[in-house]
């Protein structure tokens, strides 16, 4: 009998090793693929999409997550941990060029981008048409002479000085507020701008151009005064101190409809203006590794993050899910913005900033 006890316990012990290995693959089976864990360094207005939980749950169902630190697009590169980091996401094709080269990334991802815009207010707009400045096409308003409203700025214009004002009495110059054109990738595409139509309309490339155009550009942002890093500060003074402190501010399009889509009912008192030109910010992803290169691949490639991408107001490569998005939340924007112009290249958009930067100093 004894030999046979021994057999018998032998085969339950190695049945009970076989159904605990099983049960457990069937638990990691059930919770699916282990998580690989990435590091990101993302501009501030990409931190509430990255940190939706749908965003997470999708990655997730990848084998991804997804970890996000913020900073300023363009102090991007310069970050002192950068190699901490798997993979930068910033607003604008020169800061992920700049972050690409120190980083020497192979390889970038564009999964969605938004054009940028000019917040106001509809109480503003008959004022503004009056001047012959803004003009309502397609259920749009534009921005119908930029060089013009640029001239205004520049000589120092006061708002109760604009002919027909009866709406907003103040001797406030008019200004279009910014970020910090040093930091932040959405004042570095209002530069862009300004300098393409003070350009007279050619993108800006010679360093005798930008000697010229220099004394002109500098005054759009020392005006201003002090300017936050992120975008998302001259944003919340639009949203929560209305017209008084924000009657015309640079913003990302996508900040603009997530902000009215997020409300109830769309704010009726807000207005878009897009520019004639405008230029459009890419989100750029540079990967720093495999793992970062998973996250642009995901971002770029997968169904459900192009839907969610579209749902915090960025335009991707499948059109239909920004159309979606627009009628489900009843919002107005272009379907398509034809009148767009190409940033300077790396160098000469540097020796710009650097050179607004000397007179902010």
């Amino acid at each position: 009998m004894g030999p046979v006890l021994a057999l018998i316990l032998g085969v339950a012990v190695v049945a009970g090793i076989l159904l605990s290995a099983f049960d457990k693959r069937a638990e990691e089976a059930a919770a699916g693929p282990a998580l690989t864990q990435v590091r990101g360094l993302i501009g501030s207005e990409k931190e509430t999409f990255y940190r939706d939980p749908r965003v997470v749950a999708a990655f997730a169902r990848l084998g991804l997550q997804v970890d996000v630190q913020k900073a300023g697009s363009r102090e991007m590169a310069a970050h002192p941990e950068l190699k901490r980091f798997d993979f930068g996401h910033p607003a604008g094709s020169p800061a992920a060029l700049q972050l690409q080269q120190v980083a020497r990334a192979q390889k970038t991802y564009t999964p969605f981008f938004t054009p940028m815009a000019v917040a106001s207010w509809q109480k503003l707009l008959p004022v503004l048409e009056a001047n012959k400045l803004v003009a309502r096409r397609d259920n749009s308003y534009f921005i119908i002479d930029m060089q013009r409203l640029l001239g205004l700025i520049g000589s120092g214009t006061r708002w109760r000085e604009l002919h027909g004002n009866t709406v907003y009495d103040s001797g406030r110059a008019v200004l279009i507020s910014s970020t910090d054109v040093r930091k932040s990738n959405s004042a570095a595409m209002y530069l862009a701008l300004a300098s393409y139509v003070l350009n007279d309309g050619n993108v800006v490339h010679a360093d005798d151009d930008i000697a010229r155009l220099l004394p002109a550009l500098t005054p759009l942002f020392l005006k201003q005064g002090f300017q936050e890093a992120s975008s998302a500060g001259p944003f919340d003074d639009y949203t929560g101190m209305g017209m008084g402190k924000a009657p015309l501010v640079m913003v990302y399009e996508s900040q603009f409809l997530e902000y009215q889509s997020r409300l109830p009912q769309p704010n009726p008192d807000m207005v878009l203006l897009y520019p004639l030109p405008t230029v459009f910010t890419k989100h750029v992803l540079v990967p720093f590794s495999e793992a970062g290169s998973r996250v642009g691949e995901a971002l770029q490639h997968d169904a459900e993050l192009q839907r969610l991408a579209a749902e915090y107001g960025y335009r991707g490569a499948s059109p239909q899910h920004f159309t979606a998005f627009m009628q489900q939340k009843k919002l107005q924007a272009p379907a398509t913005l034809v009148d767009v112009i190409d940033p300077p290249g790396f160098a000469a958009m540097e020796k710009l900033i650097d050179g607004i930067a000397q007179g902010l100093q």
